[in-house]
């Protein structure tokens, strides 16, 4: 395969253009893995998409703020249950696949705190769980609630079900419990106990688990909780959410404090002083895996001292002091019977090869990626050949090669769709200003192609955007191929047609669709009139603006009207309004152009009308609305000498605060360290407030 030319060697215009194609990819596939449990890529080559991003950044500092990446943590809560707004978000980690990366990651540690070569620092090593994230708050040393991971943001309330499981104790033991304590961990359940319980179930005729984590998922999220209580699950505590007190200044003195009080944790957990110790663990634990009762898919790497995490923060969804080392995939042959296309709502065609059925790592494949028609043509894969399949990170299938000597005698090169198999539009790969030509075939046909319609239905309704409970991808091709729902304002009408004197069908005569369905469908739809800004936003489907962006916006303009008023202005690329959103720590150009162009578009102008008269965006929480900066716009200049300038952003973040990377009219506060040039007088001019770097500790009351 045509290795990349290197980042720094690009001009500007082809990094500019790559680093936003990787950037609607990246949102593409974190979409497609997380909110529809489809993933089309392995975590690997998600890895090195993310690296060539992250190298685009390095080598050209100025695409930091323009296109963004979805960060997407989880999946929002089901209906079903009970909903728990988590204190402490429940974030995700950050992958490494290689020794190589790991190092890395420990030099990016060590370069952010800027120490020296012979400081020591050191990390703990814990074997990753492949079960279900739960946190399990005590007050008093009683526990009183527990709830899963869901978005990060707010999970399922599954208190009564935690209950069942024996090793989770119903009060903790020790006088140095904290009054309030988060435990948070894994569910799962052990390989053994999977092998019985699936045993019974194929006996009884009933469903049986793919894999253990799926069954410990599964047994976690029922209604019932005598049925929970049935299953065999086990719990591992290894990190904490919201504490009143920590009763140690290391990660290894919580995890020891956790055993003290009764809570189950993981006996391979080790402390390590360097990368080398870090990746001899994760050799002996790789070697040991087998042997484990449970399934692990890697080892988490976390800094040791927690005042040195306060200091690193987070990363969007990541803390930047913890990474997960992901183990090597699993592989297995089989034969690919055909090739089928899917259409996604950008119009982009992908391909997914039909297995013969295989079990890899334990689960039944019967679908992987092909990922586009270059990699088809590389790998020279044809309908009949025994193909080499794997699950990168033990999750996602994918073809990594051919068996030639098995190929039979009259297979024909597979020749790639230059058709939509949607709307019989043609399918092309575009190219930029340098002639660099898409991997991508995308359909031409965007406003007659029924393909993108139901797929930006399908997104709008989507478990991330405005969540509509029973509105999943099945009902809505229905309601689109009946004609019910065409855009995301028809959903809101749905029931007051249902209900008009001569009309043609009513829902609940349609097979499937009962008293009780529909009354509940009309119910989730109607709950949703009332919809978090961000989620809105998202739900919009703009080009490059993916959960992360939408959050952002939402963030800095608190209200819809506010957001719109300055994105139809901003048609004007040379007014006061594009400015304004280009200056919106991480948005940037790209990103700016794309909400305009949404914005000032008549059709969709048009359609927001008509949604907007159903719908009302509301403002999002902040972050941490009890800080002197929440909500003020904030720019840092200058050489700061007691942090480091990601260190900076990263707590005023976490203050609620907006990070702007130049001074306007609306910035509220300059920030100022010596050397402070053009950005210092530009804030003068302005009339904005300056302070230095010491006043800023002593306002957020950090000294």
């Amino acid at each position: 395969m045509k290795q990349p030319v290197p980042a720094d060697r690009l001009d500007p215009a082809q990094a500019r253009d790559e680093h936003a194609r990787l950037a609607q990819e990246l949102v593409a596939h974190d979409v497609a893995y997380h909110q529809k449990d489809a993933p089309v890529i392995s975590d690997a080559e998600y890895d090195a998409m993310r690296r060539r991003y992250d190298a685009l950044e390095a080598a050209w500092p100025e695409l930091a703020s323009l296109a963004p990446l979805s960060r997407t943590v989880g999946a929002a809560p089901s209906e079903k249950f009970a909903k728990v707004r988590h204190a402490v978000p429940m974030l995700s980690l950050g992958n490494v696949f290689a020794a190589a990366e790991a190092g890395e990651f420990v030099e990016r540690v060590r370069r952010f705190l800027g120490l020296r070569e012979d400081q020591r620092i050191a990390f703990t090593a814990e074997p990753k769980i492949d079960g279900l994230s739960c946190t399990i708050r005590y007050e008093k040393g009683v526990l009183v609630q527990a709830a899963t991971r869901g978005d990060g943001y707010e999970g399922e309330d599954v208190t009564a079900n935690v209950r069942t499981i024996r090793e989770i104790p119903h009060r903790l033991r020790g006088a140095d419990v904290p009054d309030v304590f988060e435990a948070r961990g894994e569910v799962y359940m052990r390989r053994q106990d999977f092998a019985a319980m699936n045993a019974r179930q194929e006996a009884a005729g009933e469903k049986v688990f793919a894999n253990p984590r799926n069954a410990a998922a599964g047994s976690l999220r029922q209604l019932d909780s005598s049925v929970t209580a049935q299953r065999p699950l086990h719990f591992f505590a290894y990190t904490w959410g919201e504490t009143s007190a920590r009763p140690a200044d290391t990660q290894m003195g919580m995890i020891e404090a956790f055993a003290r009080w009764g809570l189950p944790v993981n006996p391979e957990t080790v402390v390590c002083e360097d990368a080398p110790a870090l990746l001899a663990h994760f050799r002996r634990i790789e070697e040991n895996r087998a042997g484990l009762d449970y399934d692990i898919d890697g080892v988490v790497y976390k800094v040791n001292e927690l005042a040195l995490q306060q200091r690193l923060g987070f990363v969007s969804r990541s803390p930047r002091w913890a990474v997960a080392h992901k183990f090597p995939a699993e592989r297995a042959t089989t034969i690919l019977r055909g090739i089928d296309i899917q259409v996604g709502r950008t119009g982009a065609l992908t391909p997914v090869a039909r297995l013969e059925p295989v079990t890899v790592g334990g689960v039944v494949v019967t679908n992987a990626t092909l990922h586009n028609e270059d990699e088809i043509a590389r790998k020279d894969v044809r309908v009949g050949d025994t193909v080499v399949v794997q699950r990168a990170g033990d999750v996602i299938p994918q073809i990594v090669a051919v068996v030639p000597e098995k190929r039979p005698a009259d297979s024909a090169p597979y020749v790639f769709a230059h058709v939509c198999p949607a709307c019989g539009s043609a399918a092309v790969r575009e190219a930029d200003a340098k002639g660099e030509v898409d991997a991508v075939r995308r359909c031409t046909g965007g406003l007659v192609c029924p393909a993108q319609a139901v797929e930006r239905l399908k997104h709008f309704a989507s478990r991330n955007a405005l969540d509509i409970e029973g509105l999943g991808d099945k009902q809505i091709e229905f309601f689109y191929e009946k004609g019910l729902i065409r855009t995301p304002a028809d959903i809101f009408t749905l029931e007051k047609r249902d209900a008009e004197p001569g009309a043609l069908s009513r829902i609940r005569n349609f097979e499937g669709f009962g008293e009780t369905s529909v009354r509940n469908l009309f119910a989730a739809i109607e709950a949703r009139r009332s919809a978090p800004l961000n989620r809105f936003i998202f739900a919009l489907g703009i080009r490059h603006v993916g959960e992360t962006n939408a959050r952002r916006l939402a963030r800095h303009f608190e209200s819809f009207e506010a957001l719109r008023a300055v994105a139809r202005a901003a048609g004007d690329e040379g007014s006061e309004a594009r400015a304004e959103l280009n200056n919106i720590e991480g948005v940037g150009d790209v990103v700016a152009e794309a909400v305009a162009d949404f914005f000032v578009e008549p059709h969709n102008e048009e359609a927001l009308d008509a949604l907007l008269r159903e719908v009302t965006p509301t403002p999002m929480e902040r972050v941490a609305n009890d800080s002197p900066v929440a909500g003020k716009t904030v720019v840092f200049t200058g050489a700061l000498e007691r942090m480091t300038r990601e260190e900076a952003k990263a707590m005023a973040e976490r203050l609620g605060a907006k990070v702007a990377g130049s001074v306007s009219k609306k910035t509220d506060l300059v920030v100022a360290g010596p050397g402070a040039g053009s950005k210092l007088a530009k804030a003068e001019g302005f009339g904005v407030e300056v302070i230095s770097e010491d006043d800023w500790f002593t306002l957020v009351g950090a000294d």
